[in-house]
């Protein structure tokens, strides 16, 4: 029979679901109370399925998102999610189509670009997606870190205090939504996202409270907040006890470091696991010996697809001045052209560009690879998957997207 593939209606919800655990090698069968909890996620016409005989096989969820382009602008997103095929209808395009008419209704609504967090490497090139964001994992070995072991709270005057999730709840949207256009790379976070974080919603399996810690300045303005957990680890009546990072914001460096070193002058804590963090972030350089902070993972993050090549190059800003003609080529279908790009630190233009002298020839998995600034388009050259029409082009750009801060996407989806 012909395998279908359409939208998830609410009758459809648990096949799809056991469909969803079985393609990520969870259990498949989900309790009344979990299928409730994640039916917050459903939202009609963004939930895909293919179904072979009435039975859902493969699944596939989007839904609305902003991610902050270079400068701060907050672009319009299709976040991709809960992608799988179960195992016995592999190799037969399903992703294919779910992905293609996923992509052409995002064009379509105006979505600038879409996202997704790739579970492995090689799916997502063909669809036109490219690695736009890194992220890192530091363990600090808490005794080597060199820090005063009698600190006991910031010396600028501001305070840290452990308050419970509905305090998180409170705080916790406002101080992200101060920090998200400092970041590029960061994406929305609705409702739903604290709730998780906190307990209030349960998608499955146990749950461990985790501590919550606060950073106030002087002025006792929220600045800082961070969600970790502890093991209980003894040796030989000895204390050897990791404290694991969920997550850590600050909107200043003087939040960032109180918090950091909060965690590091805890008790009984002998390691501090980062989670994860931005490639370049000020963590190992807080400790008087950034040795102690050893990067134990390091991986490609956030993926862009860009569905509207002239929307994406005009939210972003520049930190130099130019012209660049840019072929960009899309086997999709969706973003393809010759565009003229003219940028300065005071704003860009993007147009199409006609039979203009092309510059620099390169797929649409590399243009979203550069736009947040992360990559470097004398790298993709020399790799043979960017051309140079015109000797110099790509350095020349690299002067126009490179960023002086690395981008970084805080979120896993």
């Amino acid at each position: 029979m012909t395998i279908d593939v359409r939208t998830v209606t609410e009758a459809d919800f648990a096949d799809w679901h056991r469909a969803l655990s079985t393609g990520f090698l969870q259990e498949p069968v989900l309790t009344a109370e979990q299928l409730d909890a994640r039916r917050r996620q459903f939202v009609e016409g963004r939930l895909l399925g293919a179904f072979d005989n009435g039975r859902c096989v493969a699944t596939y969820r989007s839904f609305a998102q902003e991610v902050t382009a270079v400068g701060g602008a907050p672009v319009p997103a299709n976040a991709v999610s809960n992608v799988t095929v179960t195992p016995t209808h592999r190799r037969r395009g399903l992703l294919t189509r779910m992905m293609s008419r996923d992509l052409a209704v995002a064009k379509e609504r105006g979505d600038v670009v879409a996202t997704l967090i790739a579970a492995e490497y090689p799916i997502y090139g063909r669809y036109g997606f490219g690695p736009a964001t890194w992220t890192t994992q530091w363990t600090v070995e808490v005794p080597r870190a060199g820090l005063d072991p009698r600190w006991s709270g910031p010396e600028d005057g501001g305070r840290i205090d452990l308050v419970d999730g509905e305090d998180v709840r409170k705080l916790g949207p406002e101080l992200y939504e101060r920090i998200r256009p400092a970041q590029p790379g960061a994406v929305s976070r609705n409702e739903l996202y604290w709730q998780v974080g906190t307990g209030v919603v349960r998608f499955g399996g146990g749950w461990t409270e985790p501590f919550y810690g606060v950073y106030r300045s002087a002025s006792g303005e929220v600045e800082g907040m961070v969600s970790y957990e502890s093991d209980d680890n003894w040796h030989d009546k000895q204390p050897h006890n990791t404290a694991d990072v969920n997550w850590l914001i600050a909107a200043t460096p003087a939040a960032e470091g109180a918090l950091w070193r909060y965690l590091c002058s805890i008790d009984w804590i002998t390691k501090v696991k980062s989670g994860w963090r931005g490639p370049d972030d000020l963590l190992p350089l807080f400790l008087p010996d950034p040795r102690a902070a050893r990067i134990t993972h390091h991986a490609d993050w956030l993926w862009v697809r860009i569905l509207d090549v002239v929307r994406a190059l005009e939210a972003r800003t520049y930190e130099g001045t130019g012209s660049l003609v840019l072929e960009v080529v899309d086997a999709g279908g969706l973003a393809g052209g010759r565009f003229r790009l003219e940028a300065s630190p005071e704003g860009a233009s993007c147009t199409p560009a006609g039979g203009a002298a092309v510059d620099l020839t390169l797929p649409v998995g590399e243009l979203a690879t550069v736009w947040l600034g992360d990559e470097s388009l004398v790298r993709l050259a020399a790799l043979g998957r960017v051309r140079e029409e015109r000797e110099g082009a790509a350095r020349k750009a690299d002067a126009l997207f490179r960023t002086s801060g690395r981008p970084w996407c805080p979120d896993i989806f």
